[in-house]
């Protein structure tokens, strides 16, 4: 009996699987083979931000701290806060753009969250490699003092990402001035999620304040986990799942309350 239900589990986990890599293909075509630029873009708009930024330090006169190259600084900074931030806007169109697909039985909401959340892990993952090692190869210097770390941070920002964007996804089910309200109530994270500053630098009562921030974790644990010379005092990959977990809990109780109605529409 045992045996049964556990083959039976595991074939179901199997299609689950295969209706996630489905839909990831048809989000891939959808979003990037329409386009001349098509994944290229993807690239090419934290390169942008990331050039921009260091101009500005550059005029300032200002460097990074704790010895990190002011380059790779930026670009840990700025793809992880770009992996969250379009992770939440991905995943909070999920049920809007995809009200069809949900008729068939064996496509459920939480499958079209994971497909466009891997399909953004993917891809600024490999925006990450290609910055961070284009640089290394520009400079002929790279070391990972850490990629466990390096990986935690960046797979925690996926999820969190998509936490919050299954708990918008929801609720826009409920009413459209969800949309409306998530930029403005997001926007401010990109000033204080670590991006063109580290923890370490910062005075102790406006820390303690931006802490509260569990993207800012992210970036400090992907920095830490990059450079040597700096660790992660107040990276915590516990207070971010705290988050994480509490996001899916609320994501998934609203999405068994509007499921009536998607269907319904």
């Amino acid at each position: 009996m045992g045996s049964l239900i556990g083959s039976d589990l595991l074939e179901g986990a199997g299609n689950q699987m295969r209706v996630v890599h489905a839909l990831a293909l048809r989000e891939t075509r959808t979003r990037f083979g329409q386009h001349r630029l098509g994944y290229l873009w993807a690239l090419l708009e934290p390169t942008l931000w990331i050039l921009t930024l260091y101009g500005a330090f550059t005029l300032a006169g200002r460097e990074s701290m704790s010895g990190m190259e002011l380059i790779p600084f930026l670009a840990t900074g700025m793809v992880v806060y770009d992996l969250f931030s379009k992770s939440v806007e991905k995943v909070s169109a999920a049920i809007v753009s995809n009200k069809a697909l949900l008729f068939y039985p064996h496509v459920k909401t939480l499958d079209i969250v994971f497909a466009r959340g891997s399909l953004e892990f993917a891809t600024y993952a490999i925006v990450f490699v290609i910055l961070l090692g284009g640089h290394g190869l520009l400079v002929q210097q790279m070391q990972i003092h850490d990629l466990l770390l390096v990986i935690t941070g960046f797979g925690l920002a996926a999820l969190l990402g998509m936490g919050v964007g299954l708990l918008f996804c929801t609720l826009s089910v409920i009413s459209n001035v969800a949309d409306r309200i998530r930029g403005p109530l997001l926007r401010p994270l990109f000033w204080v999620s670590g991006i063109f500053f580290a923890a370490d630098a910062l005075p102790s009562e406006a820390r303690d304040l931006l802490l509260w921030n569990p993207v800012l974790h992210c970036v400090e644990m992907v920095r830490s986990g990059w450079f040597e010379s700096y660790a992660a005092n107040y990276g915590s990959p516990v207070y971010v799942s705290y988050w994480i977990l509490g996001l899916f809990f609320a994501g998934l109780s609203l999405e068994r309350h509007v499921r009536p109605k998607v269907q319904l529409t």
